[in-house]
């Protein structure tokens, strides 16, 4: 069977479970997802075992250790992926909400209510975790949804699919609204990109080549969850003291995901006082800094080329430079900022007016850590990814992003 005839099978099958699904009351759909939770949980095990089989793997074929990071489980991952799903379904159901409403002039009854745009496919690198968050957002949301993880992860993703989808059934849903894509080679990803018709829309969760393979060749519509080239930016008028943990903090708190720090910009009004500073912070915690000659005045800073200043490390990197002025800082944010997130350190207010409304980014921070886009800390329970278009969904997207709307129009006989 072709990798296309095999993908659209599938696809088939989610579009008929997703009709059964869009029916489903809150509560069946919150049993389910707690089912699901108690599942990976009890059959732990099966999924430690089969993820030790993908980590053994790319240590022996010598991958990165921050990619083996997020392929890694550990009973604290699985038990985290467990609480994820309960607090799902802890979540308001978005599906039937309405956005807007009233009655118009000539009598007719106008809602615009929200419904769930069907069937989702989820294309994503290494991180299994994501398995069981796309599974559970998606349900939730009233979507069935087709898991393409990569090759990398596949042994993980296939026990925890098995697991999520007998929790399924037993609950009384259809274990269809669930499913992973087959095939580990990339003509199953193509597949699933031109499966316009039976896919509604994709969501890439990964580098920036798999996000722009995915917008460039996909024919299905593509919610563009983009890199994280996230800026961290020390005003003259900034208070050192927080500047100093919340640099290091959004460098080093977890080094491998989207909102993590990857340049540091430094107002030359505080450098003498604050380079050496953070110099020896960051390298203290093993930080190569790609430093501008300010900055490669310090032993141990390499110097940085434009390339840095584009990169989205995912490591202990950092590219870092001091900047004349607040324009400059803009300028440079305005080049080479992947519209994720970026962050001012600042005490006065209309320097900070000023960068919030001047940084086109889905986040916009002040005087805090990028860390902080996520789902989850914005309070929306969960994320399906962080989107850096503008296009529907903007930044973390939680239950209300995973849906469309529609009209309903009642009226009593009414002729135009």
């Amino acid at each position: 069977m072709s990798a296309e005839v095999a993908v659209r099978e599938v696809a088939q099958r989610a579009r008929v479970a997703s009709r059964g699904l869009a029916l489903a009351t809150r509560a069946q759909k919150d049993a389910t997802l707690e089912a699901m939770a108690a599942a990976l949980l009890e059959r732990g095990e099966e999924i430690l075992t089969a993820n030790a089989e993908d980590v053994a793997r790319a240590e022996a074929a010598g991958t990165p250790a921050n990619i083996i990071d997020r392929l890694r489980l550990t009973t604290e991952r699985l038990e985290g992926m467990a609480q994820g799903l309960r607090d799902v379904a802890g979540l308001a159901d978005p599906v039937g909400e309405v956005v807007r409403g009233g009655v118009l002039a000539n009598g007719l009854e106008l809602r615009q209510v929200r419904v769930p745009f069907g069937v989702v496919g989820m294309i994503y690198e290494a991180r299994p975790n994501v398995t069981a968050d796309a599974a559970g957002i998606c349900l939730k949301s009233g979507n069935a949804v087709l898991l393409r993880g990569s090759s990398s992860a596949r042994s993980s993703n296939a026990a925890i699919v098995a697991v999520l989808r007998d929790a399924v059934a037993a609950s009384g849903l259809d274990a269809d609204v669930v499913q992973l894509v087959p095939g580990d080679s990339h003509d199953s990803v193509k597949a699933l990109m031109r499966a316009r018709g039976l896919v509604d829309v994709l969501i890439p969760r990964g580098g920036a080549g798999l996000i722009q393979s995915v917008v460039n060749d996909s024919t299905v519509p593509v919610i563009e969850t983009g890199v994280g080239n996230c800026h961290v930016y020390v005003d003259s008028a900034a208070d050192l003291a927080k500047a100093l943990p919340l640099v290091l903090n959004a460098k080093t708190h977890r080094t491998s995901v989207c909102n993590a720090a990857e340049s540091l910009l430094v107002h030359a009004d505080v450098a003498d006082v604050f380079l050496p500073q953070v110099v020896a912070a960051l390298q203290e915690q093993d930080v190569t800094i790609h430093g501008d000659d300010a900055f490669a005045s310090y032993d141990g800073v390499v110097v940085a080329t434009d390339e840095d200043w584009g990169t989205e490390y995912l490591s202990l990197d950092i590219a870092a430079r001091v900047v004349p002025d607040l324009d400059a800082a803009l300028e440079h944010i305005r080049t080479w900022s992947s519209g994720h997130t970026d962050a001012i350190v600042t005490e006065d207010q209309s320097v900070a007016r000023r960068f919030v409304a001047e940084v086109d980014s889905a986040a916009v921070l002040v005087n805090a850590s990028t860390r902080f886009t996520d789902g989850g800390e914005f309070g929306f329970g969960a994320e399906i990814g962080i989107s850096t278009q503008k296009l529907h969904a903007r930044g973390p997207m939680g239950l209300p992003e995973m849906t469309s709307t529609k009209y309903v129009v009642i009226g009593d006989g009414h002729v135009r």
